[in-house]
């Protein structure tokens, strides 16, 4: 069974996404439509994708 946690930036509207990880992979899906499916990715490419997000560099492309 996946533990899916939510940003702490979600607040009570529910506007953002779940992710569930393993040692190999990150599952993300919308947290307004939870049976709608999942993104799947390897742990080292979210993590490239966070680090992108965070930097604000991604914003500009």
């Amino acid at each position: 069974m996946k533990t899916w946690r939510t940003s702490s930036y979600t607040g009570n509207e529910n506007n953002c996404v779940e992710v569930a990880m393993t040692s190999a992979i990150a599952d993300i899906r919308d947290t307004k439509d939870r049976s709608g499916g999942e993104l799947t990715f390897s742990t080292s490419a979210f993590g490239a994708f966070l680090t992108e997000a965070k930097s604000g560099r991604a914003a500009h492309q």
